[in-house]
């Protein structure tokens, strides 16, 4: 049987290789804890959550846009504007006539702007002087699509020949209108959409 100061050694030495154990327990973890930080992300930031009070942002609000589809012109999106060649004419000057039509829309659209279609009136105060159509010869059509900001004009200007126009002179001589420094105005027409403005000018000679 073993003595009592024999179990007393081997109690000692027990305690001495636990507390040898609990030392070499303590370095690893301390080790560990150095390696790899509680909390770390290996590098990646992490993605925020949404905060639950968060509200979505209001939708853009529509606006308008071009399609694809040809209409026909309307006179909202059609701008029709009357020409001269000049302010002013003096004698044996004749002014020239002429247009152009813009469309003023997000769409194209198809128009008919051939001669058929077009109206040049002269006015000087409240009389009316002059009207290509009194005695127009052989009108045509002339239909084109106006593309969004487009403008055409007409190819060939007219010449008015200063005369009073009227269904029944076509064949024969007109009175000349007074060309004594008057102001006269021009309007005109196409498809039936009138120019926004008249265009004025002076007859001096």
């Amino acid at each position: 049987m073993a003595t009592r100061e024999t179990r007393e050694k081997r109690s000692v030495y027990v305690r001495r290789r636990l507390l040898v154990l609990a030392g070499l327990l303590a370095v690893i973890a301390i080790i560990v804890l150095v390696i790899w930080k509680p909390g770390s992300t290996s590098g990646f930031e992490p993605t925020p959550k949404a905060s639950a009070s968060a509200k979505p942002s209001a939708a853009p609000s529509p606006t308008e846009e071009a399609t694809g589809e040809v209409t026909d012109c309307s006179e909202k999106n059609v701008l029709v504007e009357a020409m001269t060649d000049q302010g002013s004419y003096g004698a044996n000057e004749l002014p020239q006539l002429s247009l152009q039509i813009t469309n003023t829309g997000k769409n194209a659209c198809s128009i008919n702007v051939g001669t058929s279609q077009q109206v040049f009136t002269i006015t000087s105060g409240t009389d009316v002087y002059w009207t290509s159509t009194d005695c127009q010869v052989e009108p045509a059509d002339a239909v084109v699509q106006l593309e969004p900001g487009q403008t055409v004009a007409s190819s060939t200007p007219i010449a008015w020949d200063r005369t009073r126009s009227s269904t029944t002179t076509c064949d024969g001589e007109r009175p000349p209108v007074p060309s004594d420094g008057v102001s006269y105005h021009l309007a005109t027409s196409v498809a039936g959409f009138e120019s926004a403005e008249t265009k004025q000018f002076m007859i001096t000679g």
